[in-house]
């Protein structure tokens, strides 16, 4: 028969070795900061480097660009990160970015007012994330398959849209969003910026990011402590579309025209952007900070490589790489803290 004395003392030290190994996969979860911290240094690595390259690169001109290159990518990004933190992925991101940006040149060509027709592409990439949505969510299907049809669906309503040419000619207004600045700050980052912070508002003050977190860590816990999953998960495919078409229109107003080919591989980037940025391809964790830097990151990448001289082909290549090599740190991650919970 055992001691009351030595059973508290028993369960004092289980008490302190729960709350230790809690301590320490806390602060792995949480070493998204330690993580960010490293996105930002691999950032600034890769801009000195590039200004040693090219005098050119270190020039508010360049700068300036750079921030309006990265506004669509960085709104895009917003709308996959959330989807992936909860072990989600949209594979048409690219193509409803280029459908969404030819119908809204489309509307603006036949003398539609600018905001009947941004509102029109809107509305078409909220329509794309919801049937996304209610197709994984309700039928079980792999996102996958589901956003990988989407994606070529998406293609060809582009190209019905525009089939014989980019469109021109434009109304003088057009280009206003994609091209005008405000404080001296390219107005397509301060929108990038807005979207940005309602995110990280969305993810880390709200009930509804706690949900989303809830669900990439444990699908079926979270649905048994009363989270609508399927509801959550279609909210954030629609999500995902509409940053999707407010990128595309960001885009097509700062190049001038409405080209159905714009977009390609996109999706690739944006995937890239969030994983290097510290988002899980296992669901359950991720932060905006990480997004955004890792958007800048390639962002940079392109720029500073256009600036080098490398062909175009050298650059596929190189984010490819960089791709790649976010999965593989991804999964490193991931093992570790698994053996650490172990």
């Amino acid at each position: 028969m055992r001691h009351p004395k030595s059973e508290r003392k028993m369960e004092e030290v289980d008490t302190t070795r729960t709350t230790a190994s809690g301590g320490i996969l806390g602060m792995l979860r949480k070493g998204n900061n330690l993580q960010t911290a490293a996105t930002l240094l691999v950032l600034l690595i890769m801009c000195a480097l590039f200004a040693a390259l090219s005098d050119r690169f270190l020039t508010i001109s360049n700068f300036q660009n750079l921030m309006r290159n990265s506004a669509s990518l960085i709104i895009a990004a917003c709308g996959m990160t959330v989807i992936m933190i909860a072990r989600g992925l949209d594979l048409s991101v690219g193509s409803v970015l280029a459908a969404a940006s030819v119908l809204a040149a489309a509307l603006a060509s036949t003398g539609t007012p600018l905001s009947l027709a941004f509102g029109a592409a809107l509305v078409f990439g909220a329509a794309v994330g919801l049937t996304n949505g209610l197709i994984i969510a309700n039928l079980s299907v792999s996102p996958i398959i589901v956003t990988l049809g989407m994606l070529n669906i998406a293609r060809g309503i582009a190209y019905l849209i525009t089939p014989s040419a980019i469109l021109v000619g434009l109304p003088p207004n057009w280009s206003d969003i994609g091209t005008s600045k405000l404080l001296g700050l390219p107005v397509p980052l301060l929108i990038a910026l807005a979207v940005a912070l309602a995110f990280q508002i969305l993810t880390t003050h709200t009930a509804f990011g706690k949900r989303i977190y809830a669900i990439g860590g444990n699908e079926e816990a979270a649905r048994l402590s009363g989270i609508n999953v399927s509801r959550t998960l279609v909210v954030l495919y629609v999500v995902c579309g509409l940053t999707a078409a407010l990128a595309g229109i960001l885009l097509a107003s700062r190049v001038g025209a409405g080209d159905p080919n714009v977009g390609v591989g996109f999706e690739l980037q944006v995937i890239a952007a969030v994983i290097i940025g510290g988002t899980s391809l296992s669901g359950g964790e991720g932060r905006i900070a990480g997004t955004i830097m890792g958007a800048l990151i390639i962002t940079v990448l392109a720029n500073g490589l256009n600036l080098a001289g490398v062909e175009p082909f050298w650059q596929w290549i190189a984010q490819g790489v960089v791709l790649i090599a976010a999965i593989i740190i991804d999964r490193q991650v991931q093992r570790g803290v698994t053996s650490v919970g172990r």
